[in-house]
């Protein structure tokens, strides 16, 4: 190793070229030709795409992984981006749709999940590496104690896939938590048939109070005209996105 991992960074860098092959060659590369990596590390990753010749540009936070990229990787020049990629203006700098790829750094992957809902309009597909309970509540069917906020907010936009599990010992140091790769492609929905910050707001209140119906913990949210469906006597979890897309009409005075 080049780089020393960092734990404050949440930094396990993968070191299997096996998986890393199989991470690229689950790219569709449907849409778009632009490549984001997100945290490169050691390059395992940007080494196998820039030998394929995919137009991929990284953006690192560390500023001893970036200068080791920029060293190992000359032909990229100027598309290495030293940037905490939470903070990295997507849609102020790639006006063209993108596609994503990375070993996402498991303390801020829901972050990195949020970042790719806020710029759904240009990624087009994102391909990463987290951990696995992460994974698998993303992809969850409705039905299940796992099925939460970002299940429905990443399903209403994106279809998603479960890949395939990773070794702690595909790493180093070794992560503590078992690992998993999921693809995320976006869908064909424009926009949502309700005011989106309406849903986006009922989907998390309803959540926040998992145990309850929605009848209670949507309470205040709903015309007392609709307090009467009976898809209020569900809990959030039961629901699909269509459905919490009906409960944003109802709570904007739609058709209910």
């Amino acid at each position: 190793m080049y780089v020393t991992p960092k734990k404050r960074l949440g930094q396990h860098f993968l070191w299997d070229k096996n998986i890393a092959r199989k991470i690229v060659d689950s790219l569709s590369l449907d849409g778009y030709t632009k490549l984001i990596e997100v945290g490169p590390g050691t390059g395992i990753l940007t080494e196998i795409m820039v030998e394929r010749g995919l137009d991929v540009y990284p953006v690192e936070i560390d500023p001893e992984a970036f200068s080791y990229i920029e060293k190992r990787f000359p032909s990229l020049n100027s598309k290495i981006f030293h940037a905490d990629f939470l903070d990295f203006p997507l849609s102020g700098i790639f006006k063209t749709p993108v596609g994503l790829i990375g070993n996402f750094p498991y303390n801020i992957s829901s972050q990195i999940f949020f970042k790719i809902l806020e710029n759904r309009s240009i990624v087009k597909e994102a391909v990463g590496m987290v951990q696995k309970e992460v994974a698998l509540r993303i992809a969850e069917p409705p039905g299940s104690r796992i099925y939460g906020i970002t299940s429905v907010l990443l399903q209403a936009f994106y279809n998603i896939e479960y890949l395939f599990s990773v070794s702690e010992k595909s790493f180093y140091p070794s992560p503590a938590v078992k690992s998993a790769v999921i693809k995320l492609v976006r869908n064909d929905t424009e926009k949502l048939d309700c005011n989106e910050k309406i849903f986006f707001s009922i989907v998390k209140t309803a959540f926040n109070k998992r145990r309850k119906t929605l009848r209670n913990s949507l309470k205040g949210l709903l015309p007392a005209e609709a307090t009467q469906n009976p898809i209020l006597n569900k809990r959030p979890e039961q629901l699909e996105v269509n459905e919490f897309i009906h409960l944003a009409r109802m709570a904007e005075g739609g058709k209910h």
